[in-house]
C-alpha cells in the first residue's frame, strides 16, 4: 500500500471534506481503497496462522465505510479521515454487536497507525457475562492481566468510560471490583506510519495482534 499517497489523500480530505471535492478525488480514493483490502486480506492470512477462529472473515465485510453517520452528530462532515478495519469471526464490524474481540485498527490524516484488541463498548448481556467470568475465573484473569508481551505491547487494559462507582448489583470489596467497573475491555496504542511500508505495518501488527491473543481467547470464553 502507498503509505505516503494515502496520508496525503486523508489530509487533503480533512481540509476538504465535502462531497464535490471527494467526487473529484473518487479516482484516488479507489485505488487506495482497493490497496487497503489488499493490506487487510493479507493481515487476516496472518492472523489466521496464530488464531483458526479468524479463518471465516470477509475481507471485505472487515473494513469500515468511509462515509460518516451524521444523523445524530453536530459534526456534520460526511466522511471519515481515516482508513480502519475491524477483524472479527463473525465478519460483524462492531464488537458492541455481539461479535465478540476483535482486532481493530486505522491509518489516520496525521500519520498515525492506531490499533487495537478486545471488546468496545459491549451490550449489557455481553458485559455481564465479561464481568461474571472475572468473578468466577480469578486465576485465569489474573494471569491475563500479569501476560508480560500483552503489557509490553500494550500496556494495562483501558479505563476510558470507567464507572465511578461499582455497578448496580456488585459488592464494592470484591476482588477485582475495579476491573468490573469498565465498560470496555480494551488494550491500545498507536505509532507513526510516515516512512512505513506496507509489510512494515503488517508485521506491526501481527506481532502486536498475537501479543493480545491471550486477552482476545479470554474473552471468547466468557
Amino acid at each position: 500500500m502507498h503509505l505516503i499517497d494515502l496520508q496525503a489523500f486523508l489530509s487533503e480530505l480533512s481540509e476538504n471534506n465535502n462531497r464535490a471535492w471527494f467526487v473529484m478525488n473518487k479516482p484516488r480514493y479507489d485505488i487506495l481503497r482497493a490497496e487497503f483490502l489488499q493490506l487487510v486480506t493479507e493481515l487476516i492470512t496472518g492472523i489466521q496462522k496464530f488464531d483458526a477462529a479468524i479463518t471465516g472473515c470477509e475481507p471485505k465485510k472487515a473494513l469500515f465505510r468511509i462515509n460518516r453517520d451524521v444523523r445524530f452528530g453536530h459534526d456534520k462532515s460526511p466522511y471519515k479521515t481515516t482508513f480502519s478495519s475491524s477483524i472479527l469471526p463473525s465478519g460483524r464490524k462492531k464488537p458492541s454487536e455481539g461479535g465478540g474481540p476483535a482486532y481493530y485498527f486505522q491509518l489516520d490524516a496525521n500519520g498515525r497507525l492506531f490499533f487495537a484488541c478486545g471488546e468496545y463498548m459491549p451490550p449489557a448481556d455481553r458485559l455481564k457475562a465479561i464481568r461474571e467470568q472475572i468473578i468466577n475465573d480469578e486465576a485465569g484473569f489474573e494471569k491475563l492481566l500479569k501476560d508480560k508481551k500483552l503489557k509490553q505491547t500494550f500496556g494495562e487494559l483501558q479505563e476510558e468510560g470507567k464507572l465511578k462507582r461499582p455497578p448496580k448489583g456488585y459488592d464494592a470489596d470484591l476482588k477485582h471490583i475495579e476491573y468490573l467497573k469498565l465498560k470496555n475491555f480494551m488494550v491500545w496504542t498507536e505509532c507513526p506510519y510516515q516512512g512505513l511500508g506496507s509489510d512494515e505495518v503488517k508485521q506491526t501488527l501481527l506481532k502486536a495482534y498475537q501479543s493480545a491473543l491471550p486477552l482476545v481467547q479470554w474473552l471468547r470464553g466468557a
